[in-house]
């Protein structure tokens, strides 16, 4: 039987359980008349029922499966898409996802500085398309004063965590308590991501800056070119023997709005590398949803983004990158490896109204008299630049885990961007 349908006869319970003195002015009412059926010309008291829920007082409830409310923390620190799959699974698990992100104070305790405030990490997780009510200043370990809180304040059934396991410094389960109460439920880990492995690929990031400022200060400008296509090149083949991530079509669809614009919609396009996804991306995808009907994405190709920021960039895949953006709840749709430049023929194929781009954004200064990408929407006059919410971009995040390598001691397995 479906979640919304009514069973036999239990409006009559209802209505007892929600209005018992109206519900027994009716009885008594009805047993008076029993005794004298003659002004109703035959018609018996057995035959009421049959009218009762026709006068709409006992329609006050339907019955139905009570929302399930599901938890799930975490310390959201190094945001990726293996995050958001997880916060994905949990929402599978029930009705409504409740999410608690974790104190400054609980991650430094338990792992070491973070690397984004409390303000970045709510904003990221607050603009998951799955997310339906956040907690903030969670605490790390779930205690039982915490779980009273959950079960009782926020009315949550389960508490959801990853098969991977969440140990506090004395080696004991943070979710020992959920679990002994028989309240837990657990999901799969997401393969082929993991904080240690970004924070690997941001230090050769950087090391591969290192590298490209050392070129353009012995090199020719025109030797330097040629250069950097072909390390490029070679880092992104050395790359991809880091990266475990296999792309699958089920993936992208499960991460996918599934609806494309309806016939007369305003269709706003942004695009950029949306590299190592912060809240500054998060906040610029809102600003452009805010001025039209659906958001189209253009996520460039790793080729491009190497070629206009310089080969130390991107950090994580075309992939990669495309998924986190598709989980943002202002995102509609995404096209994987969009052109540089958009163009008339681009604008006409995909209806665009609106072509935005944000005021922040990160440029190779070693690249002259690089053609305007935007100066076709331009010419149409669709063409608007909306001022950047946030000045945090991918490298500002970057040169934070740098500095913070000594805080963790270069622990990456403690690092706080792990969902726990």
């Amino acid at each position: 039987m479906g979640s919304m349908e009514f069973e036999s006869h239990n409006w009559i319970w209802d209505g007892v359980y929600y209005y018992p003195h109206l519900f027994g002015g009716l009885m008594l009412t009805a047993a008076v008349l029993g005794l004298s059926t003659s002004y109703f010309s035959g018609i018996g008291v057995h035959c009421l029922p049959f009218y009762w829920p026709d006068l709409g007082i006992f329609h006050k409830k339907k019955y139905g499966k009570k929302p399930v409310r599901v938890y799930m923390d975490g310390c959201f620190d190094l945001m990726h898409y293996g995050h958001a799959n997880a916060l994905r699974q949990a929402k599978t698990l029930g009705d409504v996802l409740v999410v608690g992100v974790v104190s400054d104070e609980e991650i430094i305790a338990n792992k070491g500085p973070p690397v984004l405030s409390m303000e970045e990490r709510l904003v990221l997780v607050k603009g998951l398309k799955w997310v339906d009510e956040v907690i903030a200043n969670a605490p790390y370990e779930i205690t039982e004063q915490f779980m009273d809180r959950l079960f009782n304040e926020h009315k949550i059934d389960y508490i959801i965590h990853g098969d991977d396991p969440c140990l506090l410094p004395d080696g004991s389960d943070a979710y020992a308590l959920a679990k002994k109460v028989g309240r837990y439920k657990q999901i799969k880990r997401t393969e082929g991501v993991s904080s240690t492995d970004i924070v690997g690929r941001i230090l050769a990031s950087m090391r591969d800056a290192e590298v490209g400022n050392n070129l353009s200060n012995a090199t020719a400008p025109e030797q330097l070119h040629s250069m950097d296509a072909a390390q490029a090149e070679e880092r992104r083949s050395s790359k991809a023997q880091v990266s475990h991530f296999l792309p699958t079509s089920r993936r992208i669809v499960q991460f996918s709005n599934g609806k494309g614009p309806g016939p007369n919609a305003r269709v706003v396009y942004i695009d950029g590398a949306f590299d190592l996804f912060h809240a500054g991306h998060v906040e610029i995808l809102k600003s452009a949803r805010k001025l039209g009907d659906f958001l189209l994405v253009g996520i460039h190709t790793d080729q491009t983004v190497s070629e206009h920021r310089g080969i130390h960039h991107p950090i994580m895949h075309l992939h990669e990158r495309s998924l986190s953006v598709l989980a943002c709840r202002y995102v509609d749709e995404v096209i994987i490896g969009a052109p540089w430049e958009v163009t008339k023929d681009m604008i006409t194929t995909f209806n665009i109204s609106l072509v935005v781009h944000g005021s922040i954004a990160e440029n190779n200064p070693l690249l002259k008299d690089v053609a305007d990408p935007y100066s076709a929407p331009k010419s149409m006059g669709i063409f608007r630049m909306l001022e950047s919410p946030k000045s945090i971009t991918t490298t500002s995040v970057a040169k934070r885990i740098i500095a913070n390598l000594e805080a963790y001691k270069i622990d990456y397995g403690k690092l706080p961007g792990s969902v726990c």
